[in-house]
């Protein structure tokens, strides 16, 4: 019999994808803000509550867009978490501004809300949240922060679609601007794509501009010019219309991939939950009615040396955790800006100690026991109990 191997991600279909791509493809109309491009639009407009949804190639273009229309400039700031993916700090330096590092909160691994305020100076002019793991920051309270000081959000939403603020309010419809990646190691994913959400009606003419290269394009195809031309600076921040295709089956089976992936959040609370009790390592702890989307699960361990053995034993049961995130500021890159290891103490300690769980949707039906029993076993060997 073939071993059982459980890895940290396999992309999963819902059962419309094919039809869907199909249909795009016969369509003979592939490019993007097509006939499934709309309809996702509609669809996530609709159920989200978003004012403009722009689909792009991926997060890190839909984060680029949404930099270039906040008209960054250089010796700009931008304050956002170090412990993120690098598309969060790529679009702020590739505008010639400057990323300001905060710390997280390690109850959910999200900017820490009370460190944003004493790193704000006359040249911040944004705050980026990151939602991680799906799981809702405290959008309010950093939008206040930013009211305060004249400053604009923009949410890295790339985990949390269909997760959901404590207000009800879906992630991604509260700030000025938005990101949601839906890449293959995605809830919701059609291999490479993205989106950007405009919740300012101000800023929604120039998104169109700056999603069609620059050019006005969208007002020939609304009937408004006969020829368009280039008016501002931009790019080919478009999604496909095949990419659409997948992406809206997947979108319409959301709820059903969320309840699914909720019975994988369920069963790893269960197991390391006597563990964190007894102080042996830290779990998720959402902040109350938050409504999280089941995207991923992480364990603090509480030393090195118990993650680097508990990833050592695993692989020996074949199944495959990931690190997490080497941070941002002590990364090559991060060091190039100015910064050391010991300028955000708490977030390099906590990356060092951080695991991310095996989680895909099809997990829950195939191979969920046999991931639970083996770190259970890991667990008992490590801690004792």
């Amino acid at each position: 019999m073939k071993p059982i191997r459980i890895p940290f991600n396999v992309p999963s279909l819902t059962g419309r994808e094919e039809e869907y791509v199909l249909e795009a493809l016969r369509s003979r109309a592939h490019c993007g803000n097509n006939a499934f491009a709309e309809r996702c639009v509609a669809l996530m407009k609709e159920r989200y509550g978003f004012h403009s949804v722009f689909l792009t190639s991926s997060c890190t273009s839909a984060m680029e867009m949404g930099a270039l229309l906040t008209d960054l400039k250089p010796q700009d700031e931008v304050i956002l978490p170090s412990y993120t993916f690098s598309s969060t700090a790529n679009a702020v330096v590739l505008r010639g501004a400057f990323p300001v590092f905060c710390d997280v909160n390690p109850e959910t691994m999200n900017i820490d809300v009370t460190r944003i305020e004493p790193l704000i100076t006359e040249r911040t002019r944004m705050i980026i949240s990151v939602d991680y793991a799906g799981i809702p920051c405290e959008i309010q309270d950093i939008m206040e922060i930013a009211k305060r000081h004249s400053l604009t959000v923009m949410q890295d939403a790339a985990q949390s679609f269909h997760a959901f603020h404590k207000d009800g309010k879906a992630c991604g419809s509260g700030p000025p601007l938005a990101a949601f990646s839906f890449h293959e190691t995605k809830n919701v994913s059609c291999g490479e794509g993205g989106a950007l959400i405009v919740n300012d009606p101000n800023l929604v003419e120039r998104a169109y501009f700056i999603q069609e290269k620059g050019t006005d394009r969208r007002l020939v195809l609304d009937g408004l010019k006969s020829k368009y031309s280039w008016v501002d600076i931009g790019s080919s921040f478009l999604m496909s219309d095949i990419l659409a295709a997948m992406l809206l089956a997947q979108i319409e089976a959301v709820e059903e991939i969320v309840a699914k992936r909720g019975l994988i959040t369920e069963a790893y609370f269960d197991l390391f939950r006597p563990y964190a009790e007894q102080g042996f390592l830290r779990t998720p702890k959402p902040p109350p009615g938050v409504k999280i989307n089941h995207h991923a699960f992480f364990v603090i361990f509480d030393r090195r040396e118990n993650r680097q053995k508990f990833l050592a034993r695993l692989a020996e049961k074949n199944i495959h955790p990931y690190i997490g995130y080497m941070p941002l500021h002590s990364s090559p890159y991060g060091r190039k800006l100015g910064y050391r290891a010991e300028d955000l103490p708490l977030t390099e300690d906590i990356a060092h100690r951080i695991v991310r769980l095996p989680f895909y949707t099809n997990l829950a039906d195939k191979g969920l026991n046999y991931c639970v029993e083996g770190m259970g076993e890991v667990l008992r060997v490590l801690y004792g109990t």
